[in-house]
């Protein structure tokens, strides 16, 4: 666990330092929201509401936070703070 996190978790991940937008935080969903977690801070920011509630699982690459639904691929910009939608 880290600083409270279970990153086991499938909704939750961690930023890796050098990868782009956000590195060294966490993200994760709860109650169908989007948040970033500072460790530096100690503070979480919302990011997005309204995320999919069925969203399963999260991760992180470069400056996109990616949402996995079952028919539904939600992709969080980091840079622009917007969410895009792709169904598949």
């Amino acid at each position: 666990m880290t600083h409270g996190f279970d990153l086991d978790d499938p909704l939750v991940c961690e930023g890796i330092v050098g990868d782009g937008c956000g590195g060294g935080r966490i993200f994760f969903v709860e109650d169908a929201k989007l948040f970033a977690y500072d460790p530096l801070t100690q503070e979480s920011i919302e990011l997005h509401s309204n995320i999919d509630k069925n969203v399963e699982f999260i991760s992180k690459k470069g400056c996109y936070i990616f949402l996995k639904a079952k028919d539904l691929l939600l992709r969080f910009n980091l840079q622009k703070l917007i969410l895009e939608r792709e169904n598949f």
